[in-house]
Order: structure tokens, then C-alpha cells, then sequence
């Protein structure tokens, strides 16, 4: 089984970070940074508007720019069996 990786964004920096997704759905999306003893778990959640993902690593604002509805379409396309989201 091979791990779903996702680009996010450090706001303060702007640089971009590969992460490993522990779990995705539409409402939160939990993440992985770093590996070994040394990883930290962060769940994104989607902003007001549903156009992009934020969470909080170690007081760092991170970002993952897709929508709401572009990551339900992800998970659709990924897993067709799963009954659709209403």
C-alpha cells in the first residue's frame, strides 16, 4: 500500500512541503509532517469559504490549496465504492 502524499504551503516561509495524509475527507484532512520519532499530526480544516485547507504544526500556519469540493472529487475518483457524500 503506498502512502497519499499532498503539497502544503508554510504561509510564514512559502515554501511548499510534501505530507503524508493519514486520513481524508471532505471536513478535515489529517496529515503527517516529518518521519520517524520526530513526526507531528495536524488536521487541516476547510477555511470559510471552502476553498482551501488550514492547520496549525508547532505554531506554523500551514495551507493546502484545494477546495472543498476539488477533495470530495479526489476522493470519489479514488474510491468509487464509497457510498457519495450528500
Amino acid at each position: 500500500m503506498t502512502d497519499e502524499k499532498i503539497k502544503i504551503r508554510v504561509t510564514e516561509t512559502g515554501q511548499t512541503v510534501d505530507v503524508v495524509v493519514l486520513s481524508k475527507r471532505a471536513e478535515w484532512i489529517e496529515v503527517v509532517i516529518g518521519e520517524g520519532v520526530h513526526n507531528v499530526k495536524c488536521q487541516l480544516t476547510p477555511t470559510r469559504n471552502g476553498l482551501a485547507y488550514v492547520g496549525n504544526i508547532m505554531g506554523r500556519e500551514i495551507v493546502y490549496e484545494r477546495s472543498k469540493a476539488q477533495v470530495q472529487a479526489d476522493i470519489d475518483r479514488l474510491n468509487p465504492t464509497l457510498k457519495k457524500s450528500r
